[in-house]
């Protein structure tokens, strides 16, 4: 009998990612050049907004192609104005996956940790040249690191390093990369990813310089930086049996009500006290005693019991009703436009809020399928690709618009913001938004608040409409009306007409 045996093998992180980049976004060159500006970007956003800093982002692109064996090649440099990386962790935060700052409970444009790295990566594998990274915190000194990655160890390989006086103070990091990529077909969704990136952040300034040279400017018109999130405790709600273990085995604390009023959001400690009562543990009893089964005991009762506080919204950071307001009027310039912020709610203990705007004529583009334009953004990224599987768009096609004075081909568009501790994306390039009950609720209200205020301003545009039409006509017949009336009366004054004229020429000028 023949024995079939098995080979098993262990991969680092960086080989996964490696074999399987279609998942972050590299699946072709097209998709990976979007995807390396969009990554780099909005680390630099990340880098700058929540520490107070107006971000300054300076993008270009340039071909790096000679001759038509080496078309396709491109090296890009972002560079940004943010609190920069201090120089021992240079490495390892470009060129080794899962090596992060983001992962803490709080509001974050990235999730996971690898976007930047991807990018990295993605160049490594397609040009064989490594990363140029420059940075300073302010301090007295900047470095500058040409960096590659060992996939196989998910380690940084270092093949330079300078250190330069930093006599200006200057604080901020610039990265280089080389990569394949096919421009002209990523081009729409380049200039839309950043013309939408203008939107939710108007106070940044945004330049990107094509291969071609051209220059898009997308200059910053407020000041005012959205209010910064703040790290937060998990909600009970929210824990599951993973997280419950590697609380227990770190905690100092030596009584469950202890425990519990530290480490969870919002629990008190009459808020505990009633929730072990309702579970069946003493209250004095040691979180490190609890057996394997406890936990999980522990765990089903927190998702159980109606007891805990709902979280707060201060690990958020939502644009803000006249900041989402000023980024539509700068990119769309419409003629009317409405915004509204919902309050406060969570899904499985995890906080969100939902902000809602729509915008009506002026620069608003119309689709050629006739639908409404929809612009989607979570923890402020835009979200330009597979729009048809997204939470927001189910509940657009859901509504009936002609309720609210909506025709197919009117230049509208509808704009959805989540921001979230925990955006629940479908898959881990980060374009689709889940369709959980709780946001669709409140993506459904927040839209139709919005477009009750736009049929208001439709039915009062087409009264005005109708009344203009009424008068041009009396415009055009009052004076001969006027004078028959007085021949026929035998008078010989001509009333004036003058006021009534005014106010028509006023109307058809509106």
């Amino acid at each position: 009998m023949r024995v079939i045996s098995q080979a098993f093998q262990e991969i680092s992180p960086a080989d996964f990612f490696y074999r399987n980049r279609e998942i972050a976004g590299f699946s072709n060159p097209s998709k990976a050049v979007f995807s390396a500006i969009r990554e780099l970007v909005e680390n630099s956003l990340d880098a700058t907004e929540p520490f107070g800093i107006l971000p300054d982002i300076y993008i270009r692109l340039s071909s790096t192609s000679n001759n038509e064996v080496e078309e396709g090649f491109y090296s890009l440099i972002v560079e940004d104005n943010g609190i920069g990386i201090p120089g021992e962790h240079i490495p390892h935060a470009f060129c080794q996956f899962l090596f992060s700052s983001k992962y803490r409970l709080r509001q974050s444009r990235g999730t996971f940790g690898l976007g930047g790295t991807m990018a990295i990566l993605y160049g490594q594998v397609t040009t064989n040249k490594p990363v140029r990274v420059v940075s300073s915190t302010g301090d007295q000194k900047i470095y500058e690191f040409l960096l590659m990655i060992d996939i196989e160890r998910n380690r940084p390989i270092i093949l330079g390093k300078k250190t330069y006086n930093n006599d200006e103070q200057w604080h901020g990091t610039i990265v280089e990369i080389s990569l394949e990529g096919d421009y002209p077909r990523a081009k729409p969704k380049i200039v839309d990813y950043l013309k939408q990136t203008a939107i939710a952040n108007p106070y940044a300034n945004i330049m990107f310089v094509d291969p071609r040279g051209r220059l898009y400017k997308f200059e910053r018109t407020m000041s005012t930086l959205p209010p910064q999130p703040k790290e937060t405790l998990p909600h009970p709600h929210g824990v599951d049996v993973e997280t419950m273990h590697r609380m227990v085995r770190a905690t100092q604390c030596k009584t469950l009500i202890d425990f519990l009023e530290k480490h969870f959001h919002r629990v008190g400690r009459q808020t505990a006290r009633s929730f072990l009562e309702f579970a069946g543990f003493p209250e004095d009893m040691d979180p490190k005693a609890l057996k394997p089964e406890e936990i999980v005991r522990l765990v089903q009762a927190m998702r159980s019991f109606n007891g805990f506080l709902p979280p707060d919204a201060s690990c958020l950071s939502p644009l803000g009703e006249e900041i989402l307001k000023a980024g539509i009027v700068k990119e769309l310039e419409p003629e009317f436009v409405a915004v509204t912020q919902r309050k406060p709610s969570a899904y499985s203990g995890h906080p969100f809020i939902v902000e809602v705007g729509i915008a009506y004529g002026g620069k608003v583009p119309v689709r050629d399928d006739g639908d409404i334009t929809l612009y989607r953004f979570a923890n402020k990224i835009p979200l330009v690709y597979d729009e048809s599987g997204d939470v927001s768009w189910k509940v657009i096609k859901s509504i009936e618009w002609r309720r609210y004075g909506v025709e197919p081909g009117m230049p509208l568009a509808v704009i959805v913001h989540i921001c979230s501790t925990k955006v629940p994306w479908k898959t881990v390039g980060k374009e689709m938004i889940a369709d959980r009950p709780e946001i669709s609720h409140e993506i459904l209200y927040g839209i139709r608040e919005v477009a009750r205020k736009l049929k208001l301003y439709l039915s009062r545009k087409e009264k005005a409409k109708h009344e203009k039409a009424r008068l041009s006509v009396f415009a055009k017949y009052l004076p001969k009306i006027a004078e028959f009336s007085t021949k026929l009366a035998g008078e010989k004054n001509v009333p004036d007409i003058k006021g009534l004229l005014r106010r028509v020429r006023r109307l058809e000028g509106d």
